[in-house]
């Protein structure tokens, strides 16, 4: 039986101007949240052109669908020109090379780069601090997606308890150095911090 609840009606997100977003934002949430479609809301309509700087990987059938979804809602309910980017492990460096002031980039999303990072078998601690070091002086507005995976119940096994740690730890460094972090559930957005003015 199809869900009549596959996507849900976006909620009004205002739109901001490159300019006056944070050099760095950061938006959590669970699972279907709304924080992707939140994120995007950030930036559309706002300029010309953005980078949509996807991790995912389409490793079964449900996740190709997902990712299907997520780029037909881009082409068809936004003004912004994204140029998707899909980089599953190199994330430093492609922020690196498309980090520009007037074009804000988002990257959707910090967990599943961090999953990727684990399965890939790479030093989790030097790849996590190598991106909290490079957000700083990045060019441009840079939003950030990642879901707050810590609220549930402890997990049974040692590899998902791995992972539920190193994600709280990676969202705690990039909330740390973010200019404003956003908490999204049911679609609500929740600001956790806000620019100091």
């Amino acid at each position: 039986m199809e869900s009549v609840l596959t996507e849900p009606a976006a909620a009004h997100v205002p739109l901001c101007d490159a300019p006056s977003l944070p050099h760095l934002t950061l938006v959590l949430g669970g699972a279907r949240s709304g924080k992707s479609r939140y994120a995007e809301g950030l930036i559309e309509g706002a300029v010309g052109a953005a980078v949509y700087l996807a991790t995912a990987e389409s490793r079964d059938g449900e996740m190709a669908e997902r990712i299907r979804r997520h780029r037909c809602r881009r082409a068809g309910q936004s003004a912004t020109r994204w140029q998707t980017v899909e980089e599953p492990l190199a994330l430093v460096a492609s922020l690196a090379e498309m980090a520009r002031p007037d074009r804000p980039i988002l990257v959707d999303c910090l967990t599943l780069w961090l999953s990727n990072l684990l399965l890939a078998g790479r030093d989790i601690a030097a790849d996590t601090a190598g991106l909290i070091a490079a957000l700083p002086a990045l060019a441009g507005p840079l939003v950030l997606i990642a879901n707050e995976v810590g609220l549930g119940i402890v997990p049974d096994n040692a590899l998902a308890r791995e992972f539920r740690d190193h994600a709280g730890t990676l969202n705690q460094a990039v909330a740390s150095i973010a200019d404003r972090v956003v908490f999204v559930a049911a679609g609500l957005p929740l600001i956790l911090k806000e620019p100091r003015r």
